[in-house]
């Protein structure tokens, strides 16, 4: 709750900046140099950046970058890891509650869309997972097949059946669980939010509105990911943990295509095609939720986007 001082006046809320936007956007470079500027630490909302060992896919900051400028969140657990936006939540409170209490500004840098929503928003009133239970669905799921499951969900929550595809394990099994857990059906849940007190976010998003520049950079930054590695850093990780194609790690645009490609379902001028059309799709998906989400909206790269941010976070 926000303090009160001795004449009763209560004391606003800290205000901590949430920087959004899709991906090649220029966002993490931007954000570095106004950490720099106004000696912000940066709060990373990425889901792939939180796994260890996923550098070069991630384009996660180097080594150089976090000496210049603190950065919290990431290299979190291992690939071989499922992490949760609920755990970003938790993370990224205790992240930005430090920073303030070492009277410095936090600055939220992504474009993991759901975790912005969960953290701005606050999250669904779910219980928490319960390792047990989904010991017991991952053995149903490859005992009695996932579309089977998936019916079985039909059965409880047809609305959440509904927007899950029969193959989607993942969504599948969080669905069920909350139903055994709870009796209740996960739609019926989902909508009522619990908001910390405390924390007023400045949504500062940016929504590039020339497609073809933004594609050429997508381009340019997947073609410097395969000159730089991608497919032997994702080798190597195959060798040092226990993966599957199904885990969330395996997932993330990039690591999808260079999984393909060594396992010989792909060649190598369709990881480059395919990588590319995938961050392409990830792309419009996050401008197209950036475009209805409440907040400052900026079409700007490079120089002139930094100089309309520094304008929002001057002290």
């Amino acid at each position: 709750m926000a303090a009160e001082d001795h004449q009763g006046v209560t004391d606003p809320a800290p205000l901590v900046p949430v920087l959004a936007g899709p991906t090649a956007s220029g966002k993490s470079v931007a954000a570095l140099r106004l950490a720099d500027r106004f000696g912000l630490e940066i709060v990373s909302m990425d889901s792939a950046q939180v796994y260890q060992g996923m550098d070069i896919g991630t384009a996660k900051p180097s080594a150089a970058e976090r000496a210049r400028v603190p950065h919290h969140l990431l290299d979190l657990v291992p690939p071989s890891a499922c992490y949760s936006a609920a755990q970003f939540v938790r993370d990224a409170e205790v992240a930005v509650r430090d920073v303030l209490a070492r009277g410095r500004r936090p600055l939220v840098v992504g474009g993991t869309m759901l975790y912005y929503r969960a953290f701005t928003a606050g999250l669904s009133d779910l219980p928490q997972a319960d390792a047990q239970l989904r010991a017991e669905l991952e053995q149903e799921g490859l005992r009695r097949g996932w579309p089977a499951l998936h019916a079985e969900l039909a059965g409880v929550d047809a609305a959440s059946a509904a927007r899950i595809q029969a193959t989607d394990r993942q969504r599948i099994q969080r669905a069920l669980e909350v139903w055994r857990l709870t009796g209740k059906p996960l739609s019926s849940l989902q909508g009522r939010r619990s908001v910390r007190p405390g924390l007023r976010f400045l949504p500062l998003l940016l929504v590039p509105q020339d497609r073809a520049a933004l594609h050429a950079r997508i381009a340019q930054r997947f073609e410097a990911m395969l000159r730089g590695g991608l497919v032997e850093e994702l080798a190597s990780l195959r060798k040092l943990h226990q993966l599957s194609a199904e885990l969330p790690a395996m997932r993330a645009v990039g690591y999808r295509q260079a999984w393909q490609f060594l396992e010989g379902e792909i060649d190598a001028r369709a990881l480059h095609e395919h990588g590319i059309q995938a961050t392409r799709q990830l792309a419009k998906r996050q401008i197209t939720w950036l475009r209805a989400t409440a907040g400052e909206h900026f079409d700007a790269f490079g120089e002139t986007l930094e100089t309309l941010l520094e304008e929002r976070l001057r002290p």
